[in-house]
C-alpha cells in the first residue's frame, strides 16, 4: 500500500506523494491510513517546518475518494453477502483525515496541479496554504452520483462569498485558478513549472509565505466573480425547485444551462446538499464531519449512489435512473432521515 502513496521526510518538510497516477491519483482507505500516522509524527517532529502534498504524474493531485470499492462494499451488503464495513471505515477515516488536516499545527503545503476533485479537495482545502496553477481544475461533482459535497463540504462551502458554495455544491462546476483565489478556497497562484523549484526551497527550510510569495504568477479575472450578482439571486431561493425556476426566469443561456444541468442531478442528493450546507453555515468544523458521516450511512441505504456510480463509473451510460427522479417528488421526511444519528452511532475522533 505504501506504493500508492509515499510518505517521506526531505530536509524540513514532510512529503506526502498521492502515488496512484493512472488512478489520477484516487484517495484509498489504505493511502489514508498510511498519511494519518505520518501527519502525527511531522506534527510531533520539531525538525518539520512544514509538509507539502502533491500529485503523482501531469494530471491530477488527487481526482476524489475511491468510490468505486465503497460502492463494491455497499453493494455486497445489500446482497446480504457482507457486512459493508468498508463502508463506514472509509468515509470515518477520511474524515477523520479532513479533521487532522484542519487542525495541523505547522504550514501545510497542498500543491493542487491539475484535476482536484472530491476526497481531492478534503485532502487540500482544510489546510492553511492551498496552492493552485494554471493547471488546476476543482469540482466537487457528487450530486451527479448521488452523493453529497461531502469531505468537509458541510463547512467550507457555506463559507465562500454569496452564494457561490451552494452553487458549486449543487451544480458540480468546474472551476479554475482565478475562481480559486476569488472564492478563497485556494490562497496562492504559481506556475505548474515552478512547483518543483517551491518544494526544493521548502526542504531548504525556507520561509513558506516567503517562497510561495516569490513564486507568485498573475492569475487573470475570474468568471465567478462576473457572473457572482446573477448566482446570488437565483441561488437565494428557500428550495431547489426555487433555484430552478429562478435561473429560467433570468433567461438567459448561462442560466438555462446552469438550471438544465441541476435537474440532470439526482434529485434526493440535491435537497439533502441543500439542507446539508443549510445547516453546515451555524456549525463548527467537528460537528460538520459528524454531519456528514451520518450522511454517508444514509446514502448507503439508499439508491441514487449505487445507480450514480453504475452510470457514470460502472456501466459508464452516463443514464442514471434516479429515484425519486423528480424534485417534487423528494419530501421532507426523505431528506430528514440523512442527518439522523446511524445504527452504528457517530463519527468519534
Amino acid at each position: 500500500m505504501s506504493k500508492d502513496v509515499i510518505c517521506t521526510v526531505k530536509g524540513a518538510i514532510g512529503h506526502v506523494l498521492l502515488n496512484r497516477p493512472k488512478a489520477l491519483n484516487a484517495l484509498t482507505l489504505g493511502m489514508v491510513e498510511v498519511i494519518a500516522p505520518a501527519l502525527d509524527a511531522w506534527a510531533a517532529d520539531p525538525a518539520i517546518k512544514a509538509v507539502v502534498i502533491r500529485g503523482a504524474g501531469d494530471r491530477a493531485f488527487c481526482a476524489g475518494g475511491d468510490v468505486r470499492a465503497v460502492w463494491d462494499a455497499g453493494w455486497e451488503r445489500k446482497r446480504g453477502e457482507g457486512t459493508g464495513a468498508l463502508t463506514a471505515a472509509f468515509f470515518g477515516g477520511e474524515y477523520r483525515l479532513n479533521r487532522q488536516i484542519k487542525r495541523f499545527p505547522k504550514p501545510y503545503v497542498a500543491l493542487m496541479d491539475g484535476i482536484t476533485m472530491g476526497g481531492g479537495v478534503g485532502l487540500s482545502v482544510h489546510g492553511s496554504h492551498r496552492v493552485v496553477t494554471e493547471k488546476t481544475m476543482l469540482a466537487m461533482p457528487e450530486t451527479g452520483i448521488g452523493l453529497f459535497p461531502d469531505v468537509g463540504g458541510t463547512y467550507f462551502l457555506p463559507r465562500v462569498p454569496g452564494k457561490l458554495g451552494l452553487y458549486l455544491g449543487l451544480t458540480g462546476a468546474r472551476v479554475h485558478a482565478a475562481d480559486l483565489l476569488y472564492t478563497g478556497i485556494g490562497t496562492h497562484h504559481v506556475l505548474s513549472a515552478s512547483l518543483d523549484a517551491i518544494e526544493a526551497a521548502l526542504a531548504d527550510g525556507q520561509d513558506v509565505d516567503a517562497v510561495l510569495a516569490a513564486y507568485a504568477a498573475p492569475v487573470g479575472e475570474s468568471p465567478l466573480a462576473a457572473l457572482r450578482d446573477a448566482i446570488d439571486v437565483a441561488f437565494e431561493a428557500e428550495d431547489v425547485e426555487g433555484i430552478v425556476a429562478g435561473l429560467i426566469s433570468q433567461g438567459t443561456a448561462w442560466a438555462d444551462k446552469v438550471a438544465e444541468t441541476i435537474l440532470s442531478m439526482s434529485p434526493t442528493s440535491l435537497k439533502v446538499t441543500f439542507e446539508q450546507l443549510r445547516r453546515g453555515a451555524a456549525l463548527e468544523f467537528d460537528d460538520c464531519m459528524r454531519l456528514e458521516f451520518r450522511m454517508t450511512q444514509a446514502v448507503m441505504d439508499g439508491n441514487d449512489f449505487f445507480e450514480g456510480i453504475r452510470a457514470v463509473l460502472v456501466d459508464k451510460d452516463r443514464s442514471p435512473k434516479w429515484n425519486p427522479a423528480k424534485l417534487a417528488d423528494v419530501s421532507a421526511a426523505d431528506v430528514a432521515c440523512y442527518f439522523a444519528v446511524p445504527a452504528g452511532g457517530d463519527l468519534v475522533f
